[in-house]
């Protein structure tokens, strides 16, 4: 890939953006490389830690592709698509942000299910500045994990959430020195490969379902209720509270 590096393992995959010369603008070349990954993610599920190099998770769209996109490009939502892909794998998704994460950059982020960042992290919408809209889910994604009325400064305002902000505000799980930055995404998907894979998937489909669900909950607990693996870890967890 020329936009990526792809670290595919046994138990996750790890994806760093590759473009440091250009903050790792979101491209049409790096939108397609991240469609092919989330093609095999899907056929082969294993949860996904994405990241940046250089220092920058990603400083937006490229603007020079932007500015030529007209009404048929905004309608196709070559971004939105990609990252509701991502935001819809079955497994779960870990975004470690270091430094800028800016427009499209930070709607990426928006889209993975936990976002960790270094102190120098900075998520911004500076669209409206461009004379366009944050139109790949920021106006809807980051209002649903901050709040209206946080949502509206960023989207409105031009505020910029930097780390402390966005952990106070819940967007980030939590602030770590960027010499620890891998090690802490790996130390969290540790957490989640410890878990049942298929509880994971339906607690993450449950989770993202709208509105209220007991009856969702219900069906979903009905299926990990009878399958082998519930059994063999609450068996497990009964012997060792015998010891």
């Amino acid at each position: 890939m020329r936009t990526l590096s792809v670290d595919w393992r046994a138990d996750r995959v790890v994806v760093e953006l590759d473009r440091p010369e250009a903050r790792n603008a979101l491209n049409g070349a790096m939108i397609a490389e991240l469609h092919e990954v989330c093609a095999r993610v899907e056929a082969e599920p294993r949860p996904l830690v994405l990241t940046g190099r250089g220092g920058a998770f990603a400083g937006g769209a490229d603007i020079a592709e932007l500015r030529e996109r007209g009404r048929e490009e905004a309608l196709a939502g070559i971004n939105s698509r990609l990252f509701e892909r991502l935001h819809r794998l079955r497994v779960p998704t870990v975004a470690a942000v270091d430094g800028w994460a800016l427009g499209g950059g930070a709607e990426l982020s928006y889209a993975c299910d936990v976002r960790i960042a270094t102190p120098s992290a900075v998520f911004a919408q500076p669209e409206p500045g461009l004379g366009i809209i944050a139109g790949a889910g920021a106006c809807w994604r980051l209002r649903e994990l901050v709040g209206l009325s946080v949502a509206k400064q960023v989207l409105l305002g031009g505020y910029r959430l930097d780390a402390e902000a966005a952990l106070r505000h819940g967007l980030v799980a939590e602030i770590v020195p960027p010499e620890e930055l891998m090690e802490r995404a790996h130390a969290l998907v540790d957490r989640m490969a410890a878990s049942s894979a298929l509880a994971l998937r339906m607690t993450k489909m449950v989770l993202d379902a709208e509105g209220p669900h007991p009856l969702a909950d219900d069906l979903t607990q009905a299926v990990l209720f009878e399958s082998a693996d519930k059994h063999d870890r609450m068996t497990r967890f009964l012997e060792r509270k015998k010891r």
